[in-house]
């Protein structure tokens, strides 16, 4: 009997730039030093296709960035594809087809703002750790083209048959410390917060003298990410309405005898590296290797979005549920952000954007802009 397989696919249907949903003037205008961002990357040679972008980022550079004139631009440069998943079932030599949506879900990110140290002190007490020396990273996209831009990670170990690589170590296995001694990168104050600055990727921590450093992704131990929040739900410790972040962190915090347990059900476990604060206004550096921008860069599947890409999102405001259609930029990646409508949307730095990100779970309609006469799917980096 064959073995029946479902695979999420992409579709892009061509449409008329203007039938769009429309995008406000001040959002056009926001979202513009975004696109030169993309731009920039693009001209450094840190994305794919470059010159399929070139058109149009090299025009970008004589635009005044007017709404009007804007509009222009978009026009004469881009045509627009609605994004569509299309969910189907493989057996064998058959395939059919079992829905086709054009309706995903958009989450929002921030970088967090945590108090911090380079020493172990009474008050700071949980570690930030850099990428351990153990730590694996196989590519076998070289033999298994299918396996493009999948990595396993993994540790060497002794058997009696010679040297194997087995999986790392999960985060429950990492809880205590012993396993990565000596690769703790900064001390700070609340295992919470050091939780969610995993999941965000990103963050900054301010020192006892006041100065500030960033961290950044480094490497991840391999291990699937999985939603904490939906274990609370699952568990009928928390309705789905009160699973935001806010939620969680306040339930972790009135079941501190039951931290670990909760934490624990995540095995993904996020490793760092020290980066200069560079522009305070600024955001941190995506997946795309640019700043990103408050409120107009997200998170994408790179298998389904270019990064660079723009994008138009149809949605909702996470702090007022008001209606919210934006032009944004395809500028950085997640391990939870997989499928063609799944996007993550960077909110900026702080307590403020991480109230506002951390309510954005919202449907959401996706519009991709490629270059004029170009398809989507010749863009996706292979």
């Amino acid at each position: 009997m064959p073995q029946i397989k479902t695979v999420v696919q992409a579709r892009y249907e061509r449409v008329p730039l203007e039938a769009l949903p429309p995008v406000a003037d001040a959002d056009l205008v926001a979202a513009w030093p975004a696109w030169l961002a993309s731009c920039v990357a693009f001209a450094r040679g840190e994305a794919p296709h470059l010159a399929a972008w070139r058109t149009p980022c090299e025009a970008a550079l004589a635009v005044e960035p007017i709404a009007p004139i804007l509009r222009n631009f978009l026009a004469r440069h881009f045509d627009a594809y609605r994004i569509l998943a299309q969910t189907r079932e493989d057996a064998g030599a058959e395939s059919r087809v079992l829905d086709v949506s054009d309706r995903g879900r958009i989450t929002g990110y921030y970088e967090p703002l945590l108090e911090g140290s380079r020493t172990r002190t009474p008050r700071f007490t949980v570690p930030l750790y850099r990428r351990p020396d153990d730590l694996l990273t196989v590519d076998l996209a070289t033999v298994y083209p299918e396996l493009a831009g999948k990595r396993i990670r993994g540790r060497l170990i002794d058997t009696p048959n010679g040297k194997r690589v087995v999986p790392y170590w999960s985060r429950e296995e990492l809880a205590n410390g012993a396993r990565l001694a000596g690769a703790e990168l900064l001390w700070v104050d609340d295992p919470i917060e050091a939780f969610f600055l995993q999941v965000q990727g990103s963050g900054r921590v301010r020192l006892p003298d006041g100065s500030v450093v960033r961290v950044g992704y480094a490497d991840v131990n391999g291990h699937p990410y999985r939603s904490i929040g939906r274990w609370l739900v699952e568990r009928g410790e928390l309705t789905l309405e009160e699973a935001s972040m806010q939620g969680i962190q306040a339930w972790a915090r009135t079941h501190p005898q039951r931290l670990n347990e909760l934490l624990n059900q995540n095995p993904s476990f996020v490793f760092f590296r020290e980066l200069p604060l560079g522009d305070p206004n600024a955001g941190p550096l995506g997946a795309l290797n640019v700043a990103l921008t408050a409120g107009y860069s997200v998170a994408v599947d790179p298998q389904f979005v270019p990064l660079g890409a723009p994008v138009v999102i149809a949605t909702q405001h996470p702090a007022t549920n008001a209606p919210l259609t934006r032009l944004v930029l395809a500028q950085d990646t997640g391990g939870a952000i997989r499928g063609p409508l799944r996007f993550d949307l960077f909110w900026g730095t702080g307590g403020e954007a991480g109230a506002i990100a951390g309510r954005q779970r919202h449907d959401v309609s996706a519009w991709i802009l490629v270059p004029k006469g170009l398809a989507p799917a010749t863009l996706i980096a292979r």
